[in-house]
């Protein structure tokens, strides 16, 4: 494996030569690049030496041969700059004591190394291997361990291989666990026939690092499963911002250029795609062909058709009367209805499928509450539910009544890959309540609306208004713009909230207007739920978030930092963005702990991280926020406790978790936190838009600062032309729903 690495301020020194010897520390390794610098007992020295080189991995407790030449670091001192670097198995007692106990190895620490060291010598590694039923006669090892070791052992062989074979095609190592837990052993050779499969497949792998690999295994730029390949992963990269579809010529074109292919092998790519059933060719909104991903295509149909079958027959609802159930739930809650509220309540008593929608503060938990005590009362079944841990536990807070999210509620189960509750085996429900609908993405509503009984009662609830899901599709907007469902659109705000000036400014928003900011004169402790804190650069914003954030809201308003305040920003990147907010924001809240460094994060015991993708196995899904409770290295894994439950991460599966510091807006939705900190500034030019702002503000309960610019809050007032997605759900629900009324 050979490696050229340029040094800053080093002078040559001698001719190349080699030297090997057995690694005692990683001082630093990449796993991106491979770049190492090891501390290494080289054969010929009294002391360590220094080596600097790249490696797909190493270990403490290996033996390494490196060729190259002595280098001398101002800095750092006399180093040996490796240009080739070989790690193998050491062949010393004490080596391979050190290698087994580097926590390398699942089931053996330090106490173990030495025991199975001491048990079989030299042969310790190849019982490992080859008969590892001898391992029952250690002390301590009993079936489950064995199983564990042997299990451990096979695994980080494999992963070697793929990182191996990753590093000689130029490309990071750092997802060689994900690609062996999707293709096993067969992982090397399921990619050399198709190197795209690990954009489709890998989490972490994009289409240009598959590319690479292509090319250097020798495909041609112009062959027709680059092309196939390419044209899937702009459609991919297209539902990632939301569109269900795009219009073919236009994604050809794309396609093509991106490339570097001809459009005719492009047209080709599509022609082979759609006959393979991976892309569908359909009538777009204007009428025009678009391209779907099939799997979306198939979605969007389900969904209309569905939502027309549950919309026909009997209301599982005995017939009532409407004006005095209204005067009975009045007097159980002891509070008044308005009149939207009371237009909502009827419908859903008077219509199988209804949509309820609104800002905050206008009554919708309100109505939620009437409804679920009224249907209680005529003894149907409910169930409530919500696409996020946090909205379903604050629904189940609100309305009495126990809540799940979506996931939990159709009950995935892992032995099969299927949810339990689906079209052939529907949810055991009368009526179904779904709160924070503008969350839901196509893809979850075709399971969500499978499992709905034909019989029942769906009443969908959400703020058409913030933010669309984080997956492709809108769903809720385009139920309520085909007109085909009762809307009931929620506008009185409530007299208990018509004082808080976050959900003044939240409508305010809404409109188009400026929020109210605070006078000079009002002070962060005065009586007030909303407040603007000027900065005029982003460096002097990331310094007022720390200080706040750490600092004045906690001792102000009495709140735990690492629990009730949350940073919502606009963007990843950039200086106020999460990423480096989150770097900031650990530093000052959890500067110390036991913790481990893996894909660019340090996770150490105590923070507050979040889930980035659904993971079914371990029951979390993205947007779960939990906090770390153990860094344990012996058995390299994370433990992260969300709410009651515990889930425990392998190191190598940390690429599914972020520090939580500081979220996007977007992994907010569905949430709700006691203080919300939201950096507004020009910075974030391209995202900042009316509903950004609108949903950020509407996220926090008791208190809300942005800190920024007002130029910046301006523009995101004015800024209402968000890019529509591409979507085709309005049309076909007209189409399911006038098929079924001729």
């Amino acid at each position: 494996m050979v490696a050229g690495v340029k040094l800053p301020g080093v002078m040559q020194e001698l001719s190349p030569e080699s030297l090997e010897g057995l690694v005692e520390l990683v001082t630093f390794h990449s796993e991106e690049t491979g770049f190492c610098v090891l501390k290494v007992r080289a054969r010929g020295f009294r002391e360590h030496v220094a080596v600097i080189g790249k490696l797909p991995r190493i270990n403490v407790g290996e033996w390494v041969k490196a060729s190259g030449r002595w280098v001398m670091d101002r800095r750092h001192g006399r180093q040996f700059q490796a240009d080739s670097l070989e790690a193998v198995v050491p062949d010393s007692l004490a080596g391979i004591e050190k290698y087994l106990g580097s926590g390398l190895i699942k089931g053996i620490g330090p106490v173990y190394a030495k025991k199975l060291v001491d048990t079989f010598g030299m042969a310790v590694l190849d019982v490992i291997e080859n008969r590892s039923a001898e391992l029952e006669r250690v002390e301590g090892i009993g079936p489950m361990r064995r199983r564990q070791i042997k299990e451990s052992w096979q695994a980080q062989k494999t992963i070697r291989e793929i990182m191996s074979f990753l590093f000689a095609h130029g490309v990071s190592t750092g997802r060689a666990f994900r690609i062996y837990k999707k293709y096993g052993e067969a992982a090397i050779n399921t990619v050399r026939l198709d190197p795209y499969c690990l954009a489709r497949d890998i989490h972490g792998i994009g289409f240009k690092t598959a590319d690479q690999i292509a090319e250097r295994l020798g495909i041609e730029r112009d062959s027709i499963l680059r092309a196939r390949a390419g044209l899937t992963y702009v459609l991919v990269e297209l539902s990632q911002q939301g569109h269900c579809a795009y219009p073919r010529e236009e994604l050809l074109a794309r396609a093509a250029e991106m490339l570097g292919i001809p459009l005719a092998t492009m047209e080709e790519a599509l022609r082979v795609e759609v006959g393979n059933q991976q892309l569908t060719v359909g009538a777009g909104e204007d009428g025009e062909p678009w391209v779907y991903l099939s799997a979306l295509d198939l979605a969007e149909r389900e969904v209309a058709g569905r939502l027309a079958e549950i919309s026909r027959g009997e209301h599982p609802c005995p017939r009532i009367d409407l004006p005095a159930a209204v005067e009975w739930v009045q007097r159980q809650l002891r509070m008044e209805l308005a009149v939207g509220q009371q237009e909502a309540f009827f419908r859903a008593f008077q219509h199988k499928v209804v949509v309820i929608t609104g800002g905050p503060g206008v009554g919708k938990t309100t109505l939620v509450r009437s409804l679920v005590k009224v249907l209680s009362a005529k003894k149907l079944r409910l169930m409530l539910c919500a696409p996020t841990g946090r909205a379903a536990k604050r629904m189940a807070e609100l309305s009495g009544m126990e809540a799940k999210t979506i996931h939990r509620m159709l009950a995935y189960e892992p032995g099969t890959g299927r949810f339990r509750f689906n079209a052939h085996k529907p949810l055991e429900t009368d009526v179904l309540i779904v709160d924070e609908t503008s969350m839901i993405d196509i893809q979850l509503a075709v399971h969500l609306f499978r499992a709905m009984p034909r019989h029942g009662l769906l009443v969908l609830v959400g703020d058409v208004d913030q933010l669309p899901s984080v997956g492709p599709g809108c769903v809720l907007r385009d139920i309520i713009e085909s007109g085909v469902v009762p809307v009931q659109r929620l506008t009185e705000i409530f007299r208990q909230d018509a004082g808080s000036r976050i959900v003044r400014n939240a409508h305010r928003v809404n409109r188009g207007e400026m929020p109210e900011l605070p006078g000079k004169d009002e002070r962060m402790d005065a009586h007030s739920d909303f407040y603007f804190v000027h900065a005029a650069t982003p460096e002097r914003g990331v310094e007022l978030i720390r200080k706040l954030v750490a600092e004045a809201i906690p001792r102000r308003f009495r709140v735990d930092p690492m629990e009730d305040v949350q940073i919502l920003t606009p963007m990843q990147k950039g200086e106020l963005g999460a990423r480096h907010l989150n770097v900031v924001m650990q530093a000052a809240l959890n500067p110390h702990g036991r913790e481990v460094e893996r894909y660019g994060w340090k996770f150490r015991v105590g923070d507050r991280v979040m889930q980035t993708e659904n993971n079914y196995d371990k029951d979390v899904f993205n947007g779960d926020v939990g906090r770390i409770e153990r860094v344990d290295a012996s058995a390299q894994e994370v433990v992260v406790r969300y709410d009651e439950r515990r889930v425990a991460y392998d190191f190598q599966e940390l690429d599914e978790l972020t520090p939580a510091y500081a979220v996007t807006v977007h992994k907010s939705q569905g949430s709700e936190y006691p203080c919300v900190v939201m950096p507004m500034h020009t910075q974030h030019y391209v995202m900042l838009q009316r509903n950004l702002l609108y949903t950020g503000i509407t996220r926090g309960k008791r208190l809300v600062v942005v800190v920024g610019t007002p130029k910046a809050l301006s523009l995101a007032v004015r800024n209402v032309e968000s890019r529509r997605r591409n979507t085709t759900l309005r049309r076909r629900l007209r189409e399911a729903f006038g098929e079924r009324l001729s």
